[in-house]
């Protein structure tokens, strides 16, 4: 019985000596970083790191955000960090983005940065880009497109070069247009723009021109960027567009013309061949008729309707005739 006993206890002991090797294995793992966030300000408790180590959460980075947001006088709680982090967020990022901009002064709750960050936008460079704005060249060189190209009402054509300076929104960066967006309705803005000039000359002596007008159109509407300026860096003269299109049109007119003509000659060389084969059928009708001739009067001697000085005098004529027509055809 007392053996029993003491190998139950003996297990007891066993199973208590397990857990408290455990126990102080979890505590010499986390102690560090509990103690750092204890030094710091921004308390996680010990319960809660081994919490997150059950979850799959990496505590170190969620201590580190911690520390970080707090030296900042910012508030964010460890189950948003977690959240995030298990969302397959960056939360380094964000804090970093929060606390950029909240030197900056300008309004970045963790909510919206954490939805930046998962809508797949880099929030810290967009917070950066809202503090120093960036410049896009217009057209992008990098699509090998090199310069916008337009014409004037004149038939100039003329090729830009743009630079827009851009800030990025922060309450328009999910959902918004990107740099894409700008890009295009730049372009199509500085088209439209040279196309009503009455001139090429009108452009090249007042380019602002250009930036005013795209400026009014408010192009930056939907997207996740403020433009602040629109820069003509370059502009050049063209081909003539327009007296090369008359040249094709010239071309073309002509070569229309061409086939209209022959189409009219070949018809003219139809009927002309109609004709001569419906005179050699008359002539061969009268060849047919003249056939008749002496049977006709043959039979006119036969009845007796001819007497022979009629017939006589019949030749004499007809060799009258053939005589004034070789004299005719002589001359």
């Amino acid at each position: 019985m007392f053996e029993g006993i003491t190998i139950g206890v003996m297990i007891i002991a066993v199973i208590i000596g397990l857990l408290a090797l455990g126990f102080l294995m979890l505590f010499f793992r986390f102690f560090g970083l509990w103690f750092r966030a204890l030094l710091s300000g921004a308390h996680v408790g010990l319960g809660r790191l081994v919490g997150m180590w059950l979850r799959h959460v990496n505590p170190a980075v969620i201590v580190d955000s911690r520390i970080m947001l707090s030296k900042a006088g910012i508030d964010v709680s460890t189950d948003l960090l977690e959240t995030h982090f298990l969302a397959r967020g960056d939360v380094i990022k964000v804090s970093r983005a929060m606390v950029a901009a909240n030197k900056a002064n300008i309004p970045l709750p963790f909510q919206r940065a954490a939805a930046i960050d998962l809508a797949g936008r880099d929030v810290l460079e967009a917070v950066k880009t809202s503090v120093n704005p960036k410049v896009i060249d217009c057209p992008e060189s990098s699509k090998g497109k090199v310069t916008i190209d337009a014409v004037a009402k004149d038939g100039i054509q003329l090729c830009v070069k743009a630079r827009v300076t851009v800030r990025s929104n922060i309450e328009r960066l999910v959902g918004g247009a990107t740099e894409e967006t700008i890009i295009a309705r730049v372009g199509e803005g500085i088209v439209t723009t040279i196309g009503s000039s009455a001139s090429y000359k009108a452009v090249l002596e007042n380019p602002d021109n250009i930036s005013k007008t795209v400026l009014e159109k408010g192009l930056d509407a939907g997207t996740a960027f403020e433009i602040l300026s629109i820069d003509i860096a370059d502009i050049d003269v063209g081909e003539n567009v327009g007296a090369k299109l008359q040249a094709d049109q010239a071309e073309a007119d002509k070569r229309r013309f061409q086939a209209e003509a022959e189409k009219r000659r070949a018809a003219a060389q139809a009927q002309e061949q109609e004709m001569i084969a419906m005179v050699q059928e008359n002539r061969a009708k009268v060849v047919l008729a003249e056939a008749q001739i002496p049977l006709a009067i043959a039979e006119a001697f036969k009845n007796g309707h001819l007497g022979v000085m009629d017939y006589y005098r019949l030749k004499n004529i007809q060799a009258d005739t053939d005589m004034r027509s070789s004299i005719g055809t002589s001359k």
